[in-house]
């Protein structure tokens, strides 16, 4: 073993997600990674005049908070790492001040635009064909076209579009640079290259000053500065949309064959390749060929995930408080027997057992329940009876989601998968985990762990050389951990 590899060293993921934000510090040492939560808080968009914003100010406090509390208990801490969900972005002048509310990416005010790109054929596939991003309501681009329209004066006094990761390193680091995975979820960066899409920026007429070429995960962007309290920790940027982070995280075979789902408030599916997949039938089954941190892509699909889940529970007032509660939910959904078949079509709209999870209905309703009810009604299709009536839909379905996922990335890709990898929220609940692999044939290995944590260090323990590469970490990391195993 190297004198570097021996050596202890803590390293802080700063990971944001849409509902929740956490610091984690990572200790490796031996080759083994231990993971201690230092600080965790609730996350969530804010309303006002019909607009949702996130919090920018209240999410900064909250990681030097995380951060502090992680010098205090690890003082020989080396670095930090910040990733957060995609596509959104904070608006500054040359100094770092904000100049523009960040909206959240679940605003209404892109609709128009998605509206206008899904009726215009030739440059809906232009565009695709030059970023290998669908046409979602949560673009970067559609976001930042809306913006340049309903406020022009931005490009007055706007300098740089700094992604939300981005933004954090900047006021740790004091340096304003795009990191390339993040950059590759915006719909605007060349999906040839590692540079922006210059015509794209000019079709949504978003300046192209505002960005700067993306630099890759792992880079050391300098010491923490303003904060005297963490000295000497190094700011490294990671892959910072926390899918990259968290597909980063999986125990894969090296030869390949596994197709990953990364399960929180979206079931991000994918895999990893050389080459990008694209071309008609990828832009109609909306495969977004965003990036690895070292520049390879992450062929995936956005299926809507525990967000289904979590809003429906949250209108029945039957959101479980403890593991006790949700083992007990769970296992009354698992008695309600309902059976997804395997390898099979999807079913007709009349008579699926399962819901349309690509339904707009479900972005943002007002009601999550009356959503539900109202596709199974339109469907000639009774609602359930009770909460784990509605945790074994939900479950069935969003299996079903995945499992035709697969099947899309099998035919375009030309690949065969030998079994799925799941992290995050879902690889805890065994309906999901159960369903997913009764819907694809396929085993599924469910890894309990951090994941998006765990993608975040490793990046830094690259990043400051103590680990050689992304193959080296997994191989070791591999060994420390179990998958539990749900057959078809």
């Amino acid at each position: 073993m190297s004198q570097k590899n021996s050596k202890t060293i803590h390293c802080a993921a700063v990971d944001l997600g849409a509902t929740s934000g956490r610091v984690i510090v990572g200790t490796w040492a031996g080759n083994r990674l231990v993971l201690t939560e230092v600080h965790r808080f609730p996350n969530a968009f804010k309303s006002a005049g019909g607009h949702d914003y996130w919090d920018i100010p209240g999410l900064w406090t909250e990681i030097v908070a995380g951060l502090r509390e992680a010098k205090r208990r690890f003082p020989a801490l080396a670095s930090v790492g910040v990733d957060t969900w995609g596509v959104d972005h904070v608006l500054v002048n040359d100094a770092g001040r904000i100049v523009f509310p960040t909206h959240a990416y679940r605003d209404s005010r892109t609709q128009p635009g998605l509206q206008r790109l899904a009726n215009t054929r030739a440059a809906l596939e232009r565009i695709y064909a030059a970023t290998g991003i669908p046409n979602v309501f949560y673009n970067s681009s559609l976001q930042l076209a809306e913006t340049v329209a309903s406020c022009p004066a931005v490009t007055d006094i706007a300098t740089r579009c700094l992604f939300l990761p981005d933004y954090f390193n900047f006021l740790l680091s004091g340096r304003m640079e795009n990191e390339l995975s993040f950059a590759s979820t915006t719909q605007l960066l060349d999906v040839h290259g590692r540079d922006w899409s210059r015509a794209t920026l000019d079709h949504f007429h978003i300046p192209a000053n505002w960005f700067s070429p993306p630099i890759l995960a792992n880079t050391v962007l300098g010491p923490v500065t303003g904060l005297p309290e963490l000295k000497g920790v190094k700011v490294v940027a990671v892959p910072g949309h926390d899918t990259a982070a968290a597909y980063d995280a999986m125990p894969a075979y090296p030869a390949g064959g596994d197709l990953y789902i990364s399960s929180g408030t979206w079931s991000l599916v994918g895999f990893e390749s050389d080459t990008p997949v694209l071309g008609g039938e990828a832009l109609a089954a909306r495969i977004s060929n965003e990036r690895i941190g070292d520049g390879r892509y992450r062929p995936l699909t956005n299926v809507i995930g525990l967000w289904l889940l979590e809003q429906t529970l949250k209108d029945l007032a039957a959101r479980p408080q403890s593991d006790k509660e949700w083992g007990k939910l769970i296992k009354a959904a698992e008695a309600l027997g309902r059976d997804v078949p395997r390898e099979r079509p999807r079913a007709s709209s009349s008579d699926a057992p399962t819901l349309d999870c690509t339904d707009a209905a479900f972005v943002n309703p007002t009601s999550m329940r009356g959503a539900i009810d109202a596709q199974l009604k339109k469907r000639k299709l009774p609602a359930p009876k009770n909460p784990a009536g509605y945790v074994r839909l939900i479950c069935d379905s969003l299996g079903q989601g995945h499992a035709d996922a697969l099947r899309n990335f099998e035919k375009l890709a030309g690949r065969k998968f030998q079994r799925i990898l799941i992290v995050g929220g879902g690889s805890k609940n065994r309906l999901l985990c159960q369903a997913t692999a009764t819907a694809s044939g396929l085993p599924v290995h469910a890894f309990t762990l951090e994941g998006t944590a765990v993608g975040n260090i490793a990046s830094q323990l690259i990043g400051l050389k103590a680990v050689k590469n992304l193959a080296t970490f997994r191989e070791h990391f591999s060994k420390q951990i179990k998958a539990t195993i749900y057959n078809p």
